[in-house]
């Protein structure tokens, strides 16, 4: 394991983030397999939130799907955010998560394409669309 996955792996351990993905994967029902760089999948999630096909916390990839492969853009997308927990804080991205994602909505409609951690983690990875700024915002820039 590279040294950066390595450092990943261990301080989401510390902030905490990773124990919250085995108990949410463990309330959910999921079952949990290991993938390469220090990550964890939990498969077959059966609660109904998020309804995103595919959420992280810590090293902790959750998802409905019965498997997720390593090598996938899905899961690429996610690794990604498994980074974000460890350079925010762990639990602490959350609560700026979902203030980007409020942000997303009001300036597009979606919670995702203006949300700055799901562009950093790649929207196309992550089945995202590129949305346009919702036509007010569009004016008013065009006006200045």
């Amino acid at each position: 394991m590279r040294l950066r996955h390595r450092v990943r792996l261990w301080v989401n351990l510390v902030n905490g983030s990773t124990l919250a993905g085995l108990a949410a994967a463990r309330i959910g029902g999921a079952t949990l397999a290991q993938l390469p760089d220090g990550l964890l999948v939990a498969t077959g999630y059966r609660l109904p939130v998020p309804p995103a096909p595919a959420y992280t916390l810590g090293n902790v990839i959750v998802t409905r799907r019965p498997a997720l492969a390593f090598d996938t853009p899905l899961c690429r997308h996610e690794a990604r955010h498994s980074t974000q927990y460890a350079w925010c804080g762990g639990l602490l991205m959350l609560p700026v998560y979902f203030a980007a994602a409020g942000v997303s909505w009001l300036i597009s409609g979606d919670v995702g394409p203006w949300n700055v951690f799901e562009r950093a983690a790649g929207l196309a990875d992550g089945n995202y669309t590129d949305r346009p700024l919702r036509a007010l915002l569009r004016r008013r820039l065009s006006a200045t």
